[in-house]
């Protein structure tokens, strides 16, 4: 039984971070990947510099890794992030500026999306931008769909 639950307790974690994206190796964005779809939103939010600010798509900005957990919390359940690939830029400060393409499945659609990460030299999310790479049909179908 034990090495049963090894074996469960091993690919469990193997699926949490089994995420590649092509041509971006930066650890944090790894992990943002990782821990939201493990569901661990508190560990997402910890990516984030104190005054970080997550922009989702269709709502104000969250500030702060509080607001930006709870807000996972109570709008992100059931969500899948599939990122594909990204490039990476350096920005003035010591910043970074990380573009990534992919898709998000959630219960009831899939989309197109892009994300996109500003670091600041500790490594930490100062913002991540989410953006809807859909039509405007496309857009009207999910809402339809939702209701």
């Amino acid at each position: 039984m034990e090495t049963e639950d090894a074996i469960n307790s091993n690919t469990e974690s193997a699926s949490a971070t089994d995420i590649t994206i092509e041509g971006i190796t930066e650890p944090v964005v790894q992990r943002y990947f990782e821990t939201f779809n493990a569901g661990e939103f508190e560990a997402t939010a910890a990516l984030f510099a104190a005054d970080g600010q997550m922009n989702p798509p269709f709502e104000e900005p969250l500030v702060g890794p509080e607001a930006i957990a709870a807000y996972l919390e109570a709008h992100a359940k059931g969500m899948q992030l599939n990122p594909r690939q990204g490039i990476t830029e350096p920005l003035e400060n010591n910043q970074t500026q990380i573009q990534v393409s992919g898709k998000v499945q959630t219960p009831w659609f899939g989309v197109n999306v892009s994300w996109i990460f500003i670091l600041n030299q500790e490594q930490e999310m100062i913002s991540a931008t989410i953006k809807l790479l859909a039509s405007p049909q496309e857009l009207l179908d999910m809402r339809q769909s939702q209701s």
